[in-house]
């Protein structure tokens, strides 16, 4: 089966700046990051991850171009398949591509079709809007935490006697 993906790069003009592509459901997460930098004029030489997402869009698993943990334990693009991460009751997934710039994407499946017979996947179908020349701003908030205080910890920082040190600081 072919899945046809729109990525949607999330920006902050008034151009909607979208490709609608076509990819074979077995193919790698790694041949899609393939397509997106491409389709969007990357040379794809940066760090990129995929993030499983929900209805509303929220970042879930990470499954990354190289694994940079400690263990050893990251899924990895070249070893998950699309359709092992994407279908149609999951059919949303965030991209970031280059974690300097953080040119972030969302990629949605359209449609699931049969192979067209002739056809090369993956296939970049529609190109709508110029990619910006600059990575949109991320503005990144934390959650409201209003149980705590950093200089709430009973600490007379004038009373040098009593600040129960084990060793003299010099």
């Amino acid at each position: 089966m072919i899945y046809r993906f729109r990525v949607i790069l999330d920006n902050d003009t008034d151009e909607d700046v979208f490709r609608d592509l076509e990819i074979r459901e077995d193919d790698t997460l790694e041949d899609l990051h393939n397509i997106i930098t491409q389709s969007f004029g990357f040379d794809g030489s940066e760090m990129a991850s995929f993030y499983r997402s929900d209805d509303q869009w929220n970042q879930g698993e990470e499954i990354s171009l190289f694994d940079l943990s400690e263990d050893g334990s990251a899924r990895l693009m070249n070893e998950t398949s699309i359709n092992d991460v994407t279908f149609e009751m999951q059919p949303k997934l965030i991209y970031v591509y280059d974690f300097l710039s953080m040119w972030t994407f969302y990629v949605e499946l359209a449609e699931i079709v049969e192979e067209t017979e002739g056809s090369d996947y993956p296939n970049l179908m529609f190109v709508q809007g110029q990619v910006p020349d600059d990575a949109p701003d991320k503005i990144f908030k934390a959650e409201n935490d209003d149980d705590f205080n950093e200089f709430d910890d009973d600490l007379d920082v004038d009373d040098y006697d009593n600040l129960d040190f084990d060793e003299h600081w010099n």
